[in-house]
C-alpha cells in the first residue's frame, strides 16, 4: 500500500512539474486580439505578442526549443479560434448545403497550402536550427490569418 501511495505521489509531482514547465501563453489575450481585429485585418499588431511574453517569462524561452514551444502554444489558441469560426460558418450556412460543401473544399485546400507553404519556410533554412522556428511561426501566422478570414465571413 505504501508503494502505491508513493507511486501516486510521484506521478502527481510529475504532472505538477510538467504543468509548471508549460509555455506561458495568455489565451484570453490572444482571444482579445482576435476579437478586436477589424474586418480585413489579417495580421493585427497583437499577433505574436503572447509568443514574446512567453519567451521573456520562460527560463528557456530564448532557446530554439523554448521559442518553438511558445510559438506552438500561441498557435494552439489561434487554432481553437479557427475551428470555432469554421464550425460557426458551417452552422450559419446550414440552410445552404452547397456553400457548406464549398467551404469544406476551401478549408481542405487551405490546409494543404498552409502545410506546403510552411514546409517551404522550413526548407529555406537549409538545415539550420532556426528552420523549426520559421516553420512554427509560418503555421501560427497562417492559422491566425485563416481564423480572421473565417470570422470576416460571418454574419454582418
Amino acid at each position: 500500500m505504501k508503494a502505491l501511495v508513493l507511486l501516486m505521489s510521484l506521478a502527481a509531482a510529475g504532472v505538477a512539474s510538467a504543468q509548471a514547465s508549460e509555455p506561458l501563453v495568455d489565451a484570453a489575450a490572444v482571444e482579445a486580439c482576435f476579437a478586436d481585429a477589424l474586418p480585413g485585418d489579417g495580421s493585427p499588431d497583437c499577433l505574436g505578442d503572447q509568443v514574446k511574453a512567453c519567451t521573456e517569462a520562460s527560463p528557456d524561452g530564448e532557446t530554439t526549443i523554448g521559442m518553438g514551444a511558445c510559438i506552438q502554444a500561441e498557435t494552439a489558441v489561434w487554432d481553437d479560434l479557427l475551428n470555432r469560426e469554421y464550425t460557426a460558418r458551417r452552422d450559419d450556412w446550414s440552410d445552404r448545403p452547397e456553400l457548406v460543401e464549398t467551404l469544406t473544399k476551401a478549408q481542405r485546400a487551405w490546409i494543404a497550402f498552409r502545410d506546403a507553404d510552411c514546409s517551404l519556410a522550413y526548407d529555406r533554412w537549409d538545415g539550420g536550427s532556426m528552420r523549426s522556428i520559421a516553420a512554427a511561426n509560418c503555421r501560427m501566422v497562417a492559422t491566425a490569418r485563416r481564423a480572421l478570414d473565417l470570422k470576416d465571413m460571418g454574419p454582418m
